[in-house]
């Protein structure tokens, strides 16, 4: 199951406004505006290096042919 096949909702409270720390990996729901100013940081170290949790990436198209 991929994160093309959930439902809308569902994959607006998985992806939309999540980040994640660089340092410690833990995850933090923020405003994105917040998140460039630099205003948020991680609960657990500190940091305010922050990265949007990745969705998955489905590739379409024919595979390797012989």
């Amino acid at each position: 199951m991929g994160a093309i096949s959930l439902y809308p909702e569902v994959k607006a409270r998985i992806f939309d406004r999540i980040f994640i720390c660089r340092k410690c990996k833990a995850r933090i729901r923020a405003d994105p505006a917040k998140v460039r100013e630099g205003k948020v940081k991680c609960r657990r170290c500190g940091s305010k290096s922050l990265r949007p949790k990745k969705q998955e990436i489905v590739l379409l198209g024919g595979g390797a042919k012989k």
